[in-house]
């Protein structure tokens, strides 16, 4: 994992000779963490104008106040939770921070625990181990850094599974609580009853790391840099694998270049649930909230991905589509419809048929009547696609394609253990019967001519055996069902 800063290193001082900053090293570039109260606390959060860096953005000393109304109404204890499950595959910051700085995260979490009077601090952690392996290198090092601390405090470390919707607050709460790691079906607000049904704080890890430098190193300090209405600096996961931090305000392009890549074709900023950019607009682009709000996008949870002039847009946009549609908790109609009517409309897109009128239709269905804000999001992605890439969908409707391949440059999330199974297509052999298509509907989409349109299709385990027919049944033997590599 590489990380790069711009300006002098904020979040990340250390690692320019430091691998991993354990405590003392952590302390001798910090120094010790002050005892504060629950309302210098919020202070300072309002001071550093700090808000949640995981997607939403709601102020921390909102969530704050809120946590301490309902602990004192109810006269009950808090619980603190530091969600670093971070579902979006092309976010590395959280698990970054985890593995070299965990100390900065953790100080922000003792902090509010401190100040809530709280007697532990749940951090949630997508399951990543290697088969074989006991742990990854980010939950051996927060296990470390909790020894090394030697704290009162009780730190629990909750493993949920890498996907999407695990991420999600009210899905991590869940899963802390022992029950499936999905969004509840109703809105819940942890700050009233979150981890035991008590009243929580959740914010995610790279919250906490700010709110922690604004207790080290004050307000002035933390507000020399970034922008009058966002203070301080930000983390981006540029590429999917390439950590940056910048003071808030930074141009997008100085940040791209640091990385050594182009605009290319469009920039998707804020994740699977943000909005693309043209290359226009990103030469505008400033990396803030106000920034971003001025090109028509938003930093969400800090992701960058630049999409490269070597491969389909929209073919790539079809991938996450299909991709978000999978990920689905599966507990309300927007989700288990919406969301593979919106892929397959696309989909006609790619194939050279179908209208864009399709895709805004498809998704519209159900909008703001979603268990969650999954649907919502995959729509928002969905629209900025169709807005960005309309000379792309001319040609398509024209040509049925344009001649470049989905090379897949972005980022998914590995699949579970149990889809391993893979249906490869020998072009050689294959001759456009199409029974392939009708055997198996929802995995062999065929393109104006009648062929199949990917050579390499995942099968989730439940359609394993209709591919195997569909491998027998072909009648130039042009199919192949593999173990996935």
């Amino acid at each position: 994992m590489i990380t790069l800063t711009i300006g002098r290193p904020r979040l990340t001082l250390g690692l320019d000779e430091h691998q991993r900053v354990d405590h003392d090293t952590h302390v001798r570039l910090h120094g010790e963490l002050p005892e504060i109260t629950a309302d210098d606390l919020v202070v300072l959060a309002e001071l550093g104008a700090l808000r949640g860096c995981g997607g939403a953005g709601f102020p921390f000393a909102r969530k704050l106040r809120s946590v301490l109304r309902s602990a004192f109404r109810r006269r009950t204890p808090a619980r603190v939770v530091v969600n670093a499950a971070e579902g979006e595959p092309g976010s590395a910051k959280d698990r970054m921070l985890l593995q070299r700085l965990p100390h900065l995260v953790l100080d922000g979490a003792e902090l509010a625990a401190r100040a809530l009077g709280a007697s532990e601090v749940v951090v949630g952690v997508a399951d990543r181990r290697v088969p074989g392996a006991d742990e990854d290198p980010a939950q051996e090092s927060l296990r470390a850094a909790v020894a090394e601390r030697r704290s009162p405090l009780v730190f629990r470390m909750v493993r949920t599974p890498h996907r999407f919707v695990s991420g999600q607050a009210g899905a991590l709460v869940q899963a802390v609580n022992g029950g499936a790691p999905i969004p509840p079906g109703e809105p819940r607000r942890a700050s009233e009853s979150g981890v035991a049904g008590l009243p929580t704080l959740l914010s995610n890890a790279e919250t906490f790391a700010h709110a922690a430098l604004l207790a080290l190193g004050g307000a002035y300090r933390y507000s020399s840099v970034g922008t009058s209405e966002q203070p301080g600096t930000i983390l981006l996961t540029v590429g999917g694998s390439v950590v940056v931090e910048a003071p808030a305000g930074t141009p997008l392009v100085q940040v791209l270049h640091m990385c050594d890549v182009s605009p290319g074709q469009a920039v998707l900023v804020g994740g699977y649930h943000g909005s693309w950019l043209a290359p226009d607009a990103v030469a505008r682009a400033s990396l803030s909230r106000e920034g971003m709000a001025e090109v028509g996008g938003a930093l969400g949870a800090g992701v960058v991905l630049p999409l490269s002039g070597a491969t389909c847009p929209l073919g790539e946009v079809e991938r996450v589509l299909r991709y978000l549609a999978g990920e689905s908790a599966g507990q309300c109609g927007p989700c288990v419809r919406g969301l593979p009517a919106l892929a397959e409309s696309f989909a006609a897109l790619v194939g050279g048929g179908g209208e864009p009128e399709s895709v805004l239709t498809a998704a519209e269905v159900g909008e703001g009547k979603g268990a969650c804000a999954h649907p919502d999001g995959s729509a928002v992605f969905a629209r900025s696609a169709l807005a960005v890439f309309a000379e792309d969908v001319s040609t398509h409707a024209l040509t049925g394609g344009c001649g470049r391949p989905v090379a897949g440059e972005l980022p998914l999330t590995d699949e579970p253990a149990d889809r391993r199974a893979r249906l490869h297509l020998d072009w050689s052999r294959c001759d456009g019967h199409g029974l392939c298509a009708d055997l198996l509907p929802d995995l062999v989409l065929l393109d104006r001519n009648g062929y199949p349109r990917d050579r390499d299709v995942l099968v989730p385990d439940a359609l394993v055996g209709d591919a195997e027919l569909a491998v027998r049944m072909c009648p130039e033997l042009a199919l192949r069902l593999r173990a996935r590599g």
